[in-house]
């Protein structure tokens, strides 16, 4: 069973950058889709950014655009979430999901298999 495991949250000043990683037990991320997704407080868990298995096919949230990129390395199968210019308003908790099947938009209901979370938080 495919368990996708985060790494590398923490707390950060407004304008700084943090690099969160997803990796995976039990399989490989390798085939898989892999989604970032972020819930704060009281608010829907929302796509952050997404990445097909081949890393060819990517998207963003448009409040991310410009500011956050993904990619992947299949050798380590991990995925990574390269978080610059943090604002206040990207504190959340963020998941790692991945799944079978590529989809141009991040429904979390898309989404087979969840890690734990990792919580970012964004504050001087």
């Amino acid at each position: 069973q495919l368990q996708p495991v985060e790494s590398g949250g923490g707390l950060v000043q407004p304008g700084g950058s943090l690099r969160i990683s997803c990796a995976a037990s039990g399989s490989t991320l390798d085939d898989h889709t892999v989604g970032w997704f972020r819930q704060a407080p009281g608010k829907e868990r929302e796509g952050v950014s997404w990445i097909s298995s081949t890393g060819y096919s990517r998207g963003y949230a448009d409040s991310v655009k410009g500011r956050f990129t993904i990619c992947r390395d299949n050798t380590k199968s991990t995925v990574y979430l390269q978080m610059n210019n943090l604002k206040p308003e990207d504190t959340a908790h963020y998941y790692c999901a991945a799944d079978k099947i590529w989809s141009p938009i991040a429904d979390p209901l898309e989404y087979d298999y969840w890690g734990q979370g990792n919580q970012v938080t964004v504050s001087s």
